[in-house]
């Protein structure tokens, strides 16, 4: 898993490195967080493995990132000491929570000759999604149904339930989303 956690950190640097140069722009801040991880902690003066499914460190001083839906704001945080940090074991969000399975919000998908074909269902709108995507001003690439905004919790609802164990220090606002087409498989995912 240490091996999995490294792996996953150079190829997000060698990400962050390649959209930077592509686009001319320095790395002036960098933020990188795991979730759905465990680590060796120290807790109520006992060495423990921590499992954070869903969820990521915030120990006090320690930023990390939280990212929204592709039509709402992403924050960078940090984690505060209060009376609910240490019972939570330094602990927040990693996310803002689905409220619609990927299946309910894009319906149902089958692979035809290499191809995901769209077999029906689904509660989404897509194009209306599009729209109002673009009618906020960011450039969306790519993307489904199962990503849609309606299909998550508001991100700044949920953090204010983590109020008292997190500072936000930056809000960011999404300008493009690039996501992987409704009508490309993923092996991770389909």
């Amino acid at each position: 898993m240490e091996l999995a956690g490294r792996y996953a950190a150079t190829g997000r640097n060698r990400v962050v490195e390649t959209v930077a140069g592509t686009v001319g722009a320095p790395i002036v801040e960098e933020v990188h967080n795991h979730h759905n991880y465990a680590w060796w902690e120290e807790h109520f003066g006992e060495r423990m493995l921590v499992v954070r499914k869903g969820a990521t460190p915030a120990f006090p001083g320690q930023r990390g990132f939280v990212g929204g839906s592709m039509g709402d704001v992403s924050v960078i945080l940090e984690g505060v000491e209060s009376e609910l940090s240490a019972p939570s074991l330094y602990s927040t969000v990693h996310g803002a929570g689905r409220v619609m399975s990927r299946t309910k919000a894009a319906g149902k998908f089958r692979q035809v000759k290499g191809r995901r074909v769209h077999q029906g269902g689904g509660e989404v709108d897509m194009d209306a999604v599009r729209r109002r995507i673009h009618d906020a001003g960011i450039v969306l690439k790519g993307a489904g149904a199962d990503e849609a905004p309606e299909v998550y919790r508001r991100l700044p609802d949920v953090l204010a339930a983590q109020a008292d164990t997190i500072r936000i220090l930056r809000t960011l606002r999404p300008l493009v989303v690039v996501m992987a087409g409704e009508d490309e498989f993923d092996p991770y995912k389909d």
